[in-house]
């Protein structure tokens, strides 16, 4: 089980070059993967940024999203909610200064920790991050 980020999911549904990579991840998993409910505001903001930029269409980013929510309502993810605890964590590591975290990267990090599982994604920056904070990875 893994704990993927936007990433992953946004990769899945739209042809990137690492759809393939997140495809082969996502339908080899025997149980959901996890996402939190940042991840569901973070599909909405690339879609509304995509269709504002010309890069996919209104009518795409509707298509995006209607097969990300049945995926959801089928049990294809677990979706928990970002809590205190989620929050408090991402203030420990972004105090710590140790590295170029950002603050929605921050959360995705202590979305892993705390359900203690690997993080999938494709970020360069945030596998940095969570190298240098010792969080575990799955490399993709």
């Amino acid at each position: 089980m893994f704990y993927v980020d936007t990433s992953v999911v946004l990769a899945f549904y739209r042809a990137e070059p690492e759809s393939a990579r997140a495809q082969k991840l996502l339908l080899s998993l025997k149980e959901p993967a996890f996402i939190s409910s940042l991840t569901e505001v973070e599909v909405a903001s690339a879609l509304a940024r995509w269709v504002r930029t010309g890069e996919i269409t209104d009518a795409d980013a509707s298509r995006i999203h209607a097969a990300f929510q049945t995926d959801i309502d089928e049990g294809c993810y677990r979706v928990f909610p970002l809590t205190a605890t989620y929050y408090r964590q991402a203030v420990i590591w972004l105090l710590a200064r140790k590295s170029p975290l950002r603050t929605l990267d921050a959360l995705h990090l202590a979305c892993a920790v705390k359900r203690q599982v690997p993080l999938a994604t494709f970020d360069k920056v945030l596998l940095s991050a969570a190298a240098t904070l010792g969080v575990a990875t799955h490399h993709l």
